[in-house]
């Protein structure tokens, strides 16, 4: 017998139906469980006791969305809660170490004992196995190891970190996603689920594929700011302005080049040839002195609506309030804080607009209920500290990272 959720937990999107059971972290695995949770699925995580949440004001937005019950996973009733809502589910995310939740009694044998059927997702930077595997880490060091990091920054200067968008994000949600969903197509056909291995340097390996293509065929240097991509064509980059501020060119083919030299006022015949490698410096140079006569605005609002490719270089906050943006509710703006909306989007089964993230625990008692807990038992649990129900501290940062 299925979960059913309250209907005032229910969303629309077309995962509406799928129950997912998260043990709760940060990073990848909780945004991966936002897109799952944004697109309909009622997504249940499980946190620890105590009422906090790690790391719980940058995961304001990660976390939006579900249902929070806060079990101890060292105690047995613990351990078996979690067991009777994988018996009700469709996926199991987790972001641990390899070899945590088996100690727990919780790893994918334990799990597929009560449902043959459950994908049983796992995120970690370096893979289940591989001599790294137990090794810490964060994305910086999972980018460093795959290659990608190398690629990224200015010339003759050192790599940049491009924040954690790439190796947590892109490399491990987003991969995390894609295997849930795959996972859960192939289940349609044997009726059996399967454990989902997603490492964040595997995800941005499989990201670098267009680039490891062009060093084949030997097309990009691995000095950095030096190739068609990573600023080095000055065509293809970002350039300051009088205020401080910045614009992006993507300028890259030859109609769009020619827009932008029209909207700087430059002569084409004047100028370097853009496809000698040699006079990029030149080129560059040239290119560089005419937008710092303006400020950014000004520029933006130049090549609005022109092929010229150059767009201002906005923060997050101003991105938000972006006409484009607005005029797509691309970001959601309530009492809650500026968020981004459930994307993509769907024509005939659209997401519903998600709820704020739960306060740790705020739903324990009636998801103990829907597993099937008497009215007793649920209160035997939270005496005996198996299970708290949120409301003994507010939502707030821990330390450490687990």
């Amino acid at each position: 017998m299925l979960i059913t959720p309250p209907e005032s937990s229910r969303a629309g999107g077309p995962l509406s139906g799928l129950r997912v059971v998260e043990l709760a972290g940060i990073g990848p695995a909780p945004y991966a469980c936002m897109l799952l949770a944004d697109l309909g699925a009622d997504v249940v995580r499980i946190d620890r006791p105590g009422g906090e949440r790690p790391f719980g004001s940058w995961h304001r937005v990660l976390d939006r969305g579900r249902r929070s019950m806060a079990l101890d996973l060292k105690h047995p009733d613990g351990v078996e809660t979690v067991l009777r809502l994988v018996a009700r589910s469709d996926v199991l995310v987790e972001g641990f170490r390899p070899g945590v939740t088996e100690r727990l009694g919780l790893g994918p044998e334990c799990c597929a004992r009560r449902n043959p059927g459950l994908v049983y997702a796992r995120m970690t930077g370096w893979g289940q196995d591989g001599p790294l595997a137990l090794t810490p880490g964060h994305d910086i060091n999972y980018l460093a190891l795959s290659g990608a990091l190398h690629a990224i920054g200015p010339a003759g200067g050192p790599p940049v970190p491009p924040v954690n968008l790439l190796g947590d994000f892109a490399g491990g949600g987003l991969f995390l996603v894609c295997g849930i969903l795959a996972a859960l197509h192939e289940r349609r056909r044997s009726g059996a689920g399967q454990v989902v291995d997603t490492a964040i340097t595997d995800g941005t390996a499989s990201l670098l594929g267009m680039l490891l293509g062009m060093a084949d065929a030997g097309e990009w240097e691995h000095d950095r700011g030096r190739n068609l991509l990573d600023g080095g064509a000055p065509y293809y980059g970002v350039y300051a302005c009088a205020d401080g501020g910045y614009v992006a060119v993507g300028a890259l083919e030859e109609r769009f080049y020619r827009a932008l030299l029209d909207g700087l006022g430059l002569d084409a015949d004047r100028l370097p040839d853009r496809t000698d490698r040699d006079s990029w410096p030149a080129l560059r140079k040239a290119i560089a002195a005419r937008f710092a006569s303006r400020g950014r605005d000004a520029w933006a609002a130049v090549f609005d609506g022109t092929e010229g490719c150059v767009t201002p270089v906005l923060t997050v906050t101003e991105a938000a309030v972006h006409p484009h943006h607005r005029a797509r509710a691309t970001y959601q703006h309530s009492s809650e804080g500026t968020q981004p909306a459930p994307a993509p989007r769907f024509g005939r089964t659209p997401a519903a607009t998600p709820p704020p993230a739960p306060r740790p625990g705020e739903h324990t008692r009636d998801v103990l209920a829907e597993c099937g807990w008497s009215g007793p038992d649920v209160e035997r649990l939270l005496r005996t500290g198996a299970a708290t129900d949120g409301r003994a501290a507010p939502n707030r940062a821990a330390p450490t990272r687990t």
